[in-house]
């Protein structure tokens, strides 16, 4: 797999994928280019080139020899200039064309002056409510003179100055992830707005600009409403899990999902983003509007609890299904209740198998905090969900595991193979495809932790599609000790395939801190291979809370060095039973 889930899908095998064992390298074998595909478009100012020829011919790139592994394999990385780019690979009688076009990424100004295509803001139409301040923003010329009117107000809008473009966040992953700073000017203004009718439909801004001589207007792209505040709209979500994030938009990182049935006021809306009184954004499609509703606050008394063979479950009665958030470290964990006051004076909680205290503070007046420690210093998974107006925090027990040196019978442990079927993952410089060699690790490994007695589930068995969801909703069902999803690394267009290689994990919450950081350390120095570090990531496989979950990256396809590791027979068992002893090893010293 790629390393972040953005780059999904876009290093699709170009030929025929090998399955399972890579054959002996023919000295004949033809002229092959895995990536990039043709007429492929980037924004990076350099691309690689990933391929394969008989390791016995000369390989030219626009008539220049280009290094090569001892298999064959190669990687170059060339520089792009702006717009259309043409290359041609040569073995002999054998001819590649490809044509790589190189696209911008910052707001483009037009040499005859006005604002920047796209950069007008709000770019959507949005809602606040009375008195908050709205903001308008706009991209222009460094010596430009920008302002918008609206409802009969004009709003000035000041130069911030030059334009500062955050990296992608996958940049990270290979170490350049800095600012880039534009020649363009961003100009930004706020107004509150006070109407004595609400809501008001307040309409349009009007972006004007004054700029060498020359005048400019545009309407935005947004209209501007305001929100009733003595009358809010409520919202209760309808999905099983509410998507929250930080912001409107998919960019934005996300927050503890909201349990379906939870229930809260409408704050502010863009496009089809509701904003809740909590701080939350969410998709409009995934709440329903309640009628006649009154802004939901709910008043808390006693807590009690409730232990099963396998779980705790802490047990909050409430009068309507409140907004929750989680905050977990290694050390604890953390539930904060929103719109939530306490009359609390009574919390049961006996010598608990795996709860060591809790405590709660109210932390403002609509919100508190419940704050839990644990008897051991791992965490082995958690839910929430609500049984009418009562909020349930399961907390799930360690697992039975064997004393015994290599015994894990009855132990549960996912595996899952990324990709498969039509999504085929990265691609090695044969064409040889991610999802192949995850399917066949998996599968090995797999065999290895069931003749230690393991109880081992395997998310897809063959070569076949199986979506992120589904694949979260089987560790949710299956409810495993451990779950690892397997893959394989690649890179943006940015990146260098030549100096880039090693074994990298990924952890989400902090209950996958410790296995992630200790398999990362055993398969390094066991397997005598470089790291690529150990990142925190918001990953669909990283994400579910139900047990600690790992994403493994267990070298780079794209590395023509590495690649001929990955596909080494004998390098794969040795792989396997690296993994299955760090599996087992970190397990058994949780006892």
């Amino acid at each position: 797999m790629m390393a972040m889930e953005s780059w999904l899908g876009t290093m699709i095998g170009v030929g025929a994928a090998v399955v399972f064992t890579m054959p002996a390298v023919a000295q004949s074998q033809p002229l092959f280019l895995a990536y990039p595909p043709q007429n492929h478009q980037t924004s990076s100012p350099t691309i690689f080139f990933i391929g394969s020829a008989a390791p016995n011919v000369t390989v030219t790139l626009n008539g220049q020899p280009i290094e090569r592994s001892a298999q064959g394999n190669f990687a170059p990385v060339i520089p792009l200039k702006m717009g259309e780019n043409q290359f041609v690979f040569q073995a002999e009688s054998q001819r590649i064309e490809r044509t790589i076009t190189r696209i911008g990424t910052g707001p483009t100004l037009s040499p005859q002056g006005g604002f920047a295509a796209g950069s007008l803001t709000p770019a959507v139409p949005i809602s606040r409510p009375a008195g908050e301040p709205i903001c308008f923003t706009a991209i222009a010329p460094t010596d430009a003179m920008a302002t918008v009117t609206l409802a009969g107000q004009t709003i000035p809008l000041t130069p911030q100055g030059n334009v500062v473009q955050l990296p992608p966040n996958n940049t990270i992953l290979h170490g350049e992830n800095q600012p880039q700073v534009t020649a363009a000017d961003q100009y930004k203004g706020c107004q509150s707005f006070n109407v004595t009718n609400l809501p008001a439909q307040l309409g349009t801004p009007q972006f004007n600009l004054q700029w060498r001589g020359q005048n400019f207007s545009t309407p935005g792209p947004g209209s501007v409403t305001l929100l009733n505040g003595d009358r809010p709209q409520v919202i209760v979500v309808t999905s099983q899990t509410g998507v929250a994030r930080t912001g409107p938009g998919t960019d934005y990182s996300r927050l503890t999902p909201l349990p379906q049935g939870s229930q809260a006021s409408v704050t502010g809306q863009d496009g089809d983003w509701l904003r809740l009184d909590y701080g939350g954004w969410i998709k409009a499609d995934e709440t329903r509007t309640l009628p006649s509703q009154a802004p939901p606050r709910s008043l808390i008394r006693s807590v009690g609890y409730q232990v099963f063979g396998d779980r705790t479950e802490m047990r909050f009665p409430l009068q309507l299904p409140v907004p929750v958030t989680v905050h977990q470290t290694e050390m604890g964990l953390t539930l904060s209740l929103y719109n939530t006051t306490a009359q609390t004076d009574t919390i049961r909680l006996d010598n608990d198998p795996i709860i060591r205290n809790l405590t709660w503070q109210q932390i403002s007046p609509d919100r508190i905090d419940y704050y839990f420690t644990f008897k051991t210093d791992q965490q082995w998974g958690y839910d929430l969900r609500y049984e009418g107006t009562t909020l349930i925090l399961s907390l799930r027990h360690p697992p039975r595991i064997s004393s015994q040196p290599g015994n894990l019978q009855g132990v549960k442990i996912l595996l899952d193979p990324g990709h498969g079927g039509s999504e085929a993952g990265a691609v090695g410089p044969t064409g040889y495809a991610e999802k192949d060699i995850n399917l066949l690790i998996s599968q090995r490994l797999a065999n290895r932790l069931k003749s230690q007695g393991a109880n081992v589930h395997l998310t897809r068995t063959r070569d076949e599609f199986v979506s992120l969801v589904d694949r979260q909703t089987q560790i949710a069902q299956v409810q495993p000790a451990i779950a690892l999803s397997i893959h394989y690394n690649a890179l943006p267009d940015s990146g260098n395939p030549n100096e880039t290689d090693g074994i990298s994990t990924f952890w989400y919450n902090a209950q996958a801190a410790d296995l992630a950081n200790f398999l990362q350390r055993y398969l390094v120095e066991n397997l005598g291979r470089n790291s690529h570090g150990v990142y925190w990531n918001n990953l669909a496989l990283t994400r579910p809370t139900i047990a600690p979950a790992v994403l493994l990256e267990l070298g780079f396809m794209i590395s023509p060095q590495e690649f001929e590791w990955i596909t080494n027979a004998q390098a794969q068992e040795q792989l396997v039973q690296a993994l299955a002893t760090g599996i087992t090893t970190w397990l058994q010293q949780q006892r």
